[in-house]
């Protein structure tokens, strides 16, 4: 019995000192920048780093540790995430900016800009480099101690980017050191800026020509933009055949209409918006238009039953000289990466019929698709794991089958808890051997059996409270002031109990020394 009762009192102190690890310690010397985090986490995607659970060293790190081996700072993802005072909801786009921390339950990654992400996942997956939208994310924040770019520009991954008011530039133009720029969606510059220009700032902010309006400056050129990028527009248009008016700057209604129609010719999104597809108006090989006559348009419909239009005539019917026939909506289809009110209410149904767990979000992820899969399989439809008009339908009509819950097996951690209780009750309920000697019982005093099974029972307590204690579960949601309250409890409980062994130990041995004294 008292051989156990220290086993017991070595478990306590290996726990508190295994959770200590586990949790992990706050440290002071948090620094680096945003581009340089998404840079380090880019190189562990490349360079295959090994996933190990603690893991915190270049080569071998899990997905908190993958920030804190650059960064330093919070250990753990949750105080990484919460004691961030810049944090949001992700929702349906993320900002431009490089190194931000990407957060779900129980898991933080990377975001290196141009909608990609970078995690370190687990032993069957390492380290992986994905579309953020596609592994359910739920916030996103700026890790807390990392410094991230207010405007200038920054070199990451060979390219170069500009940050103007914190995030980088995509999909527009600016003039900055009297040099015009071109920014694609992903945020690249389509040159390399110069020395004098090159530096990040906040002073650097976009200084535009004197001469272009406000509007010139504030990104893409459309309808109302007026300056010598819009004079250099049309002067492109007007070389290209696709703009007949005066070359003025002012960014009208004709030369509007002259970029639509060289947007459609380029097979380019028609909006009428030069931003990053100036790129390609102002690329050698950018295509003129040369109009089709409308006698060569008569004759090809007298002659063919069933006439197929020419590029020419496709940019005849897109711009409303030709009028196209009545086309099908699309039919109905939700996969992963899409978000809408209408997956939100997928999900609901999902969860109502037992296929998926937690609350609806709207975004379609790979939970989601997993349980789309499941209850197509379940309703004798193809599994797909995309929602379609027959998913859809079946999902919500009255005969939907439901999921089948399964007992999850016992793990191996759930055995050995459950081990670990049944012999601290059995040692707590079993009777003390009766005392043979000829020592007096102490009157006034509950005999030294009942102690003892309270003592066990105390033990047995302490021991299952830190074996199911959350703070041992990977993904649990403690924050720091949680786990110094919980620490604070467990040395509180370790002394009381030490004490209460204590006691019944001197106890016994004067009880013992009583005994042999009259014998």
């Amino acid at each position: 019995m008292k051989k156990f009762k220290k086993i017991i009192s070595i478990i306590m102190v290996a726990a508190v000192i295994a959770s200590v690890c586990v949790v992990g310690t706050v440290s002071s010397s948090a620094s680096g920048t945003g581009v340089g985090l998404a840079e380090w986490a880019l190189n562990a995607y490349y360079s295959n780093w090994s996933y190990v659970y603690g893991g915190a060293t270049p080569g071998a790190v899990d997905c908190s540790g993958l920030i804190y081996s650059y960064a330093g700072g919070y250990r753990v993802g949750d105080a990484q995430t919460f004691n961030s005072d810049w944090r949001y909801s992700l929702g349906s786009s993320i900002p431009n900016i490089h190194g931000l921390g990407l957060y779900q339950p129980g898991h933080v990654g990377v975001y290196v800009g141009n909608g990609m992400a970078v995690d370190a996942r687990g032993d069957e997956y390492g380290v992986c480099y994905e579309s953020v939208w596609s592994h359910g994310w739920t916030q996103y924040f700026k890790v807390p101690g990392v410094s991230y770019p207010d405007t200038g520009w920054v070199e990451f991954d060979g390219d170069y980017y500009y940050y103007e008011d914190g995030e980088y530039l995509a999909d527009t133009t600016r003039t900055i050191d009297g040099e015009t720029y071109y920014f694609a969606s992903s945020g690249k510059s389509s040159s390399t800026p110069s020395s004098s220009s090159s530096s990040s700032s906040s002073s650097s902010s976009s200084k535009s020509s004197d001469s272009s309006s406000s509007s010139e400056s504030s990104g893409s050129l459309k309808k109302g933009s007026t300056g010598s990028l819009v004079e250099k527009l049309q002067q492109r248009l007007q070389e290209l055949g696709y703009y007949n008016g005066i070359v003025d700057g002012d960014f009208g209604e004709n030369t509007e209409k002259a970029f639509k129609l060289f947007q459609e010719t380029a097979g380019l999104y028609v909006d009428g918006i030069a931003g990053s597809d100036a790129d390609v108006l102002f690329a050698d090989d950018a295509p003129s238009y040369k109009p089709a006559s409308v006698e060569e348009d008569k004759a090809e419909a007298e002659t063919e039953k069933e006439p197929e239009l020419t590029s020419e005539k496709e940019d005849l019917a897109e711009t409303g000289a030709i009028a196209e026939g009545p086309t099908e909506a699309p039919a109905m289809q939700y996969s992963v990466g899409d978000y809408s009110d209408d997956i939100l209410k997928i999900q609901e149904r999902l969860i109502a019929l037992g296929y998926m767990d937690g609350t609806a979000d709207g975004e379609f992820g790979s939970t989601t698709q997993t349980a789309v899969s499941g209850f197509q399989t379940a309703n004798s439809l193809t599994a797909t794991g995309i929602v379609d008009q027959t998913t859809y339908d079946k999902l919500f009509s009255d005969d939907a089958v439901t999921a089948k819950k399964e007992e999850a097996p016992k793990t191996e951690e759930a055995e050995v808890k459950a081990e670990v209780k049944a012999a601290v009750t059995a040692e707590a309920n079993t009777p003390a051997v009766a005392n043979t000697s000829n020592a007096p019982a102490k009157t006034g005093t509950a005999p030294s059996t009942e102690v003892e099974k309270k003592t066990s029972e105390q033990s047995s307590k302490s021991v299952a409270a830190v074996t199911d204690n959350a703070l041992f579960k990977r993904g649990d949601n403690a924050t720091n002031f949680e786990f110094l309250l919980w620490l604070g409890i467990m040395i509180v409980v370790m002394l009381i109990t030490f004490t209460i062994v204590y006691a019944v130990e001197k106890k016994k041995q004067k009880a013992a020394r009583h005994a042999r004294r009259f014998q």
